[in-house]
């Protein structure tokens, strides 16, 4: 790990991650999201999915979840009707950027084996990935965009593992503000009184 310029470099380039829009909410007409925040939330659903199974490495999903959108830093984000006319040079991004680290063929490798999904990790990446998207639908949908949903019903046929499609069910079934409000019969919400943990 003696090439620290390299490595600066790197995480330099991961920031534009934070500055790169998702360009699929233009389409959908509401909504924004940068590539990084599709990333983090991606890595957490990665690793809902790893503990759902118990039998895959959760490091493993998790670390190609951060990785798997590591190219639009170079390449943009590509939504499905931009990608129907453009031919994406990922792999030859990651692998120019892969040659200036230390670590860099680690790195390649997760992004390789996210790309080929033969390994149930993998598998669990991919329906991360498609299950951030329908999570961020779902939120549109619960604040008035119609479109939002037949956008869902085409997301979710996507979906490759059984612990994926269970998920999406009840995230389809529950109102992405629940976890805010609770049940509704909290009194904190109405005075501000009620248990309060130390």
């Amino acid at each position: 790990m003696s090439d620290l310029k390299s490595i600066a470099n790197f995480l330099f380039e991961v920031g534009i991650l934070s500055k790169t829009p998702r360009s699929g909410f233009h389409f959908l007409g509401s909504g924004s999201q940068s590539v990084a925040e599709h990333s983090f939330r991606t890595a957490f659903v990665g690793y809902t999915l790893a503990m759902m199974d118990g039998q895959v490495d959760s490091g493993k999903v998790i670390k190609m979840c951060l990785v798997h959108d590591l190219a639009e830093g170079r390449v943009s984000d590509l939504n499905y009707v931009h990608q129907k006319y453009t031919k994406r040079f990922e792999e030859k991004a990651i692998g120019e950027l892969a040659a200036t680290l230390p670590f860099g063929e680690d790195l390649k490798q997760s992004f390789l084996e996210h790309e080929e999904r033969l390994t149930k990790e993998a598998l669990y990446v991919k329906d991360a990935d498609n299950i951030e998207w329908i999570l961020s639908l779902k939120e549109q949908v619960d604040i008035g965009n119609t479109r939002a949903k037949e956008w869902i019903d085409l997301a979710v046929p996507r979906l490759k593992t059984e612990q994926g499609r269970e998920l999406v069910k009840q995230i389809l079934e529950t109102d992405s503000n629940e976890w805010w409000f609770g049940d509704g019969k909290d009194e904190w919400w109405v005075n501000r009184t009620g248990p309060v943990s130390a």
